[in-house]
């Protein structure tokens, strides 16, 4: 995509922290250690960086928002001293690293949330899972302006409550979210809702997940087609599965991951590729989707450390 010298001089003047680039941020390293690392990879290069910016506290299963050009947002998820979830949002400025909590955190403290992006509009937070007295599944989306970071709830929630399935973004035309599981009720789901970003309305799509999995990565190349990848069904999966926004129809691509993975996070950069990282058992791999041709490689420099349960956010160039 042909890019203008005003959207090319903001990146320029951004600095090396402001550069087209995804973030994996949090997740956990060990069975006793969450993290609050950010990592980054460079879009031009896919060389990585550590920043020396890091999450307020350790956290794990949370949730990514962005807003390409100016922030991304690491929202939910669970602290080694919260029981089950977290409400905390945090805002990591793509300009020079740094990194803010927002004074208005998610309206319910759910585990395994799920985000959505309408860039240069709202970021939303969706569902979840916590445990008081028994299972609480949360079929809430909480809605932040971007403008000024005020938070909404949507009247109309998720067509289910459930938690940890995959969100994808069509930027300004919709967000989907798709399966994830309703934990002490129906199991793994495969429903895909989509919401509508000129009004928040819901629908859900005729084309449904082939099976119903959660616990995997989503990728997103606005304008075209939203992916889910990996995941767990009862068994670790390395299928990738494409809808096509145009039509909202759904297709398994015959390239998977690498290695059949869950807990793992993915990262976009609109009309070039998507990346998936990390995965339980501690994985440090990093697989890039080619959207041209839905064609899979890995990347020769992964993660630094084996990580899962981490999320991702990205700074699109493509849609700043």
């Amino acid at each position: 995509m042909p890019v203008g010298s005003a959207k090319f001089g903001l990146f320029a003047a951004a600095g090396a922290g402001g550069g087209s680039a995804g973030y994996f941020g949090g997740g956990r390293q060990s069975a006793a250690s969450y993290a609050s690392t950010i990592e980054s990879f460079d879009f031009s290069d896919d060389s990585r960086s550590v920043s020396s910016t890091v999450l307020s506290s350790p956290r794990r299963a949370l949730a990514g928002m962005s807003n390409a050009g100016v922030a991304g947002y690491f929202s939910g998820g669970k602290t080694q001293t919260s029981a089950y979830g977290s409400a905390v949002v945090e805002k990591f400025a793509f300009a020079d690293s740094s990194i803010s909590t927002l004074s208005t955190g998610l309206s319910y403290t759910g585990d395994l949330p799920r985000g959505m992006s309408n860039s240069g509009t709202a970021g939303y937070t969706t569902g979840g899972y916590a445990y008081s007295g028994g299972w609480i599944n949360y079929d809430t989306v909480d809605k932040f302006a971007f403008s000024n970071d005020a938070r909404s709830t949507l009247s109309t929630g998720l067509s289910m409550a459930r938690y940890g399935g995959y969100g994808m973004s069509n930027s300004g035309t919709a967000g989907y979210y798709a399966g994830g599981r309703e934990v002490g009720g129906a199991g793994n789901v495969t429903t895909v809702d989509k919401f509508a970003f000129s009004n928040d309305s819901r629908s859900t799509l005729s084309a449904s997940l082939p099976a119903g999995r959660y616990y995997g990565a989503s990728m997103s190349n606005s304008g075209t087609a939203g992916y889910c990848a990996g995941g767990h069904d009862g068994n670790t999966l390395s299928a990738i599965e494409k809808y096509t926004f145009s039509t909202d129809t759904r297709a398994t691509l015959s390239a998977g991951l690498s290695a059949a993975a869950y807990g793992t996070a993915g990262i976009s950069n609109s009309g070039a590729a998507g990346y998936v990282g990390g995965g339980a058992g501690f994985l440090t791999t990093v697989d890039k989707l080619a959207f041209s041709n839905d064609s899979r490689t890995t990347l020769s420099e992964g993660l630094t450390t084996g990580t899962y349960s981490l999320a991702g956010i990205q700074n699109e160039e493509s849609l700043a």
